[in-house]
């Protein structure tokens, strides 16, 4: 008989830990979405942006918040922005390759849990940004600046 307490009780205390764990991440993961309600506009989940694809105007300010527990990046494509436009990365980097070397040297342009990163866009076109250490697993955004 008391076995069965036992279990009773651990199962009890397991689907009441899980039920906290639940909550936490729909908090973090919304169904309109990681940033509603928030200071960013493009959150971050374990393996993608949300949303995947943001259309933003001349001039504006898009900012970009780590909503998950995973270190992320923002990397832009060289290749794919503009030809006028200011290249940006998540530390400062001034170009595809040094931002990607500083991510496997030494974790540069690390985005950790709720830290955010911005860029103003002042070209109109089409941006296509990675998040460098999860880009095998289809990490890619896009911004769409009209």
């Amino acid at each position: 008989m008391h076995r069965r307490v036992y279990l009773a009780a651990v199962g009890t205390a397991a689907s009441a830990g899980l039920a906290g764990c639940s909550s936490v991440l729909s908090v973090l993961e919304d169904d309109d979405g990681p940033c509603a309600g928030d200071e960013c506009d493009i959150g971050m989940s374990r393996n993608e942006f949300l949303p995947e694809t943001y259309t933003a105007s001349v001039g504006d300010t898009v900012v970009w918040k780590n909503t998950s527990g995973a270190d992320h990046t923002v990397t832009a494509l060289e290749n794919q922005i503009p030809d006028e436009a200011d290249y940006f990365a998540s530390g400062g980097y001034e170009d595809e390759d040094t931002a990607i070397d500083a991510w496997h040297e030494y974790r540069g342009g690390r985005l950790s849990t709720r830290d955010t990163y911005e860029h103003t866009f002042e070209v109109p076109g089409t941006y296509t940004y990675i998040c460098e250490p999860h880009v095998k697993g289809g990490m890619i955004g896009e911004i769409l600046v009209e």
